[in-house]
C-alpha cells in the first residue's frame, strides 16, 4: 500500500516500512547465499575461508540488490512526482479544467496536429455575464460553484467534439476544436450558450440564473494560436456589446 507523505508521521511510517522491506530482502539473501557457501547440512563444519568467502559474497550481493532496488524505487517515486506536479501546474484546481498554461501547451500541439492534417480549427472564447455582480451579491461560493456549472457544460462540449477547454483566467473559459465546419462550429457554440442558460444555482434561497457570452473563430490553415486567440475576442467583446447572452463569430465583430 502507497504511504502518502504529507507529514512527519508520513516520513516515519514509510522509514520503518523500508527498513521492513530491507531487512527482509537481506535475511532472505543471506540465508540463500549461506545454502550456496556451505551446502544444506547444519551440523557440518565451516572454515575460516568459507565464512570470509561468505562475509564478501553476501556483503557485495546484498549490496547491489537493495542499492538497486530502492534506486529503482525512488526513481518512479521521482517520476511519479513529476507527473503529478506537472498536472497540477497546468491544471485549475477549482473546476478540474486546464489552466492557461495547460491551455496553451495542449492547443499549440493541437494546432500543429491540425496543420499535418489539413484540419480547420475553431477557437472559442467565453464569458460569464455579470460575474462581478454575482459575487457581489451572493459571494465567492456561489460564484465558485457558477464557475464549475460552466466549467461542466464546457467539459461536455470537449467530450462531444474532442475539443480543448480550459478556465483560462478569471471568469472566461478557452475552448480549441479541430475538424469541424463553420456550421458545426456555431452550433457547438450555441450549444454551450443555451446548456449554459438552463442551469441554474441555488443558493439556499434564490434560483440564479447564469448566462455566457461566446465568440468564435474557424481558420483553414496558417495557425498562430495568439492570432485565433486574439481574434476569438474581438468576438467575445462583440458579444458583450450586443446584449451578452449570445454566440459572435469573428467577421460579424465591429
Amino acid at each position: 500500500m502507497t504511504i502518502r507523505i504529507e507529514t512527519r508521521g508520513d516520513v516515519l511510517r514509510r522509514t520503518c516500512k523500508v527498513m521492513v522491506i530491507a531487512a527482509g530482502m537481506t535475511a532472505m539473501m543471506s540465508f540463500t547465499i549461506g545454502m550456496l557457501v556451505f551446502g544444506r547440512d547444519l551440523s557440518a563444519p565451516i572454515t575460516v575461508g568459507q565464512m570470509q568467502l561468505f562475509g564478501l559474497t553476501a556483503g557485495v550481493f546484498i549490496s547491489i540488490a537493495l542499492s538497486g532496488a530502492m534506486s529503482y524505487r525512488a526513481g518512479l517515486l521521482i517520476a511519479q512526482t513529476r507527473r503529478e506536479l506537472a498536472q497540477i501546474s497546468q491544471t485549475d484546481q477549482l473546476t478540474g479544467l486546464l489552466n492557461r498554461r495547460g491551455f496553451d501547451t495542449e492547443a499549440a500541439a493541437a494546432l500543429d496536429q491540425a496543420q499535418a492534417n489539413g484540419a480547420a480549427v475553431a477557437v472559442l472564447m467565453c464569458d460569464i455575464d455579470h460575474f462581478k455582480s454575482i459575487n457581489d451579491r451572493y459571494g465567492h461560493e456561489i460564484g465558485d460553484r457558477v464557475l464549475v456549472e460552466i466549467a461542466d457544460v464546457l467539459r461536455q462540449f470537449a467530450n462531444r467534439h474532442g475539443a480543448l477547454v480550459a478556465r483560462y483566467g478569471g471568469e472566461e473559459f478557452a475552448a480549441v476544436v479541430t475538424g469541424l465546419t463553420h456550421e458545426q462550429v456555431a452550433h457547438g457554440a450555441e450549444e454551450i450558450r443555451r446548456d449554459c442558460a438552463g442551469r441554474t444555482i441555488l443558493d439556499g434561497v434564490t434560483l440564479l440564473p447564469v448566462t455566457i457570452s461566446i465568440g468564435f473563430t474557424l481558420k483553414d490553415s496558417g495557425f498562430d494560436l495568439g492570432n485565433l486567440m486574439r481574434t476569438a475576442d474581438q468576438a467575445l467583446y462583440a458579444a458583450k456589446r450586443h446584449g451578452r447572452d449570445r454566440v459572435e463569430h469573428a467577421r460579424d465583430a465591429a
